[in-house]
């Protein structure tokens, strides 16, 4: 079934205000103030306002009101997907379902469709051999327990477990050949195992190392951070570091700077903290677990040495936010007009959804707006994966993967229900 725009859909854009430079292109304003000004004005029903209650995280005396709260799931059948919201002139049809845990997602040059299966521990090829939007053919072309990150350039594939990296060569019929371990000695994941990792414009593997903890000093160095290393897996570095859980990344297609989605901090009540969308430069620290969002400071932990305030001095803010515990999971860069020209260049992000806020967040696919390469805003894109009924919070999806096909439309999973749905431009 075919999903047509909702026209009781609220879309409201939150824009963030625009810093105009005399004889330069418009830029974002990254100023904190504007970056959580950005963030979706619905609030917690308990907001706790940390930041309010807390001086000095030495001497803490701060009440949070939290929430395990998690919308009951009910089946994404057609009657219920037909309560997406959908941009004007766009569709979402599904693609594939009985999947699994469909996870992370690429896409080959020759228009094949991988999907990581982290329960399943085994990537799947997925193939529209009649180009009719949805695929005919799937087969199992690797296997590899917690097997979850995936990048592919040409006819190499990178897969990534908990610990370890293989590269294998895509052969002519699309299966993968033997799978070579380049790189191995990851720390072992705790509560965020899956690992994700992309090719960047200098050549290099860039991979998202997850924190062990909700928030911990770490006594692995390579947890929360980003690291480089080669494509053959050697000379390993640490690219930028402070970074809780950044599964999604990207590199900006006209400057080729790294973007990526940090999961914020949880158990600071409904309103923090909130997701943070960084630009992430190499030797820059960005806050975690001392301090978050717009250098405010976590109530729960102080730094080994100096003060919370100094680590916020030596952190880097993020460029925009959006609503806490919405959980950013894979984010592309868009870079064709199929969809429209208006979103070339910009990012999609999956957002999973909440469990540690009420109401929930998340439970969408977010758009992140850039102008001539620079990030303006994020707003809603595709929404009404979770809604408030009369039988209260149901979700039919907690959406994860996301990639561009061959044709430009934009597939993004629900790795809880099995299906990966298209969106596409209406005929």
């Amino acid at each position: 079934m075919m999903i047509k725009p909702n026209p009781n859909r609220s879309r409201a854009c939150l824009l963030g205000s625009l810093l105009a430079a005399a004889g330069l292109a418009a830029a974002a304003d990254t100023s904190s103030s504007n970056a959580r000004a950005g963030i979706a004005a619905e609030n917690g029903s308990n907001p706790s306002n940390v930041p309010e209650q807390l001086d000095d995280p030495k001497t803490a005396d701060v009440t949070v009101t939290g929430h395990v709260f998690k919308p009951t799931p009910i089946a994404p059948n057609a009657s219920n997907r037909a309560r997406l919201s959908v941009p004007d002139g766009l569709s979402v049809d599904v693609f594939a379902e009985g999947l699994g845990n469909a996870r992370m997602m690429a896409t080959s040059p020759n228009g094949a469709i991988y999907v990581t299966r982290r329960k399943e521990g085994d990537v799947l090829m997925l193939v529209d051999s009649d180009d009719d939007g949805r695929a005919d053919d799937r087969k199992v072309v690797a296997k590899k327990d917690a097997m979850h990150g995936i990048e592919i350039d040409g006819n190499t594939a990178w897969l990534m477990t908990v610990n370890d990296v293989y590269r294998t060569t895509i052969q002519d019929d699309g299966s993968f050949g033997e799978l070579e371990k380049i790189a191995t000695g990851f720390p072992s994941g705790g509560q965020h195992p899956n690992r994700t990792l992309a090719l960047g414009p200098d050549d290099a593997l860039y991979v998202s190392v997850g924190s062990t903890c909700n928030a911990c000093g770490e006594t692995e160095k390579l947890s929360a951070t980003m690291v480089r290393m080669s494509r053959d897996g050697s000379e390993r570095e640490i690219f930028a570091s402070g970074l809780r859980n950044t599964i999604g990344f990207d590199f900006e297609p006209q400057t080729g700077e790294l973007y990526g989605f940090d999961h914020g901090i949880d158990w600071l009540g409904d309103d923090e903290q909130p997701e943070e969308f960084n630009h992430l430069q190499q030797g820059k620290q960005y806050g975690w677990p001392y301090v978050y969002a717009d250098s405010q400071l976590n109530p729960q932990d102080v730094p080994p040495e100096g003060t919370s305030r100094q680590w916020a001095e030596q952190s880097v803010e993020p460029i925009l936010m959006w609503t806490p515990h919405a959980a950013p999971m894979q984010m592309r860069f868009y870079e064709s007009d199929a969809l429209g020209a208006t979103y070339r260049g910009d990012a999609f992000v999956a957002m999973r959804g909440s469990w540690n806020r009420k109401p929930p967040s998340g439970y969408e696919i977010v758009r992140v707006d850039f102008d001539d390469g620079e990030p303006q805003s994020i707003e809603p894109f595709i929404t009404g994966f979770v809604q408030q009924t009369d039988d209260g919070w149901q979700q039919i999806g907690r959406l994860a993967g996301l990639t561009v096909a061959e044709d430009g439309s934009l597939l993004f999973s629900d790795d809880e229900n099995g299906v990966i749905y298209r969106v596409s431009r209406d005929d």
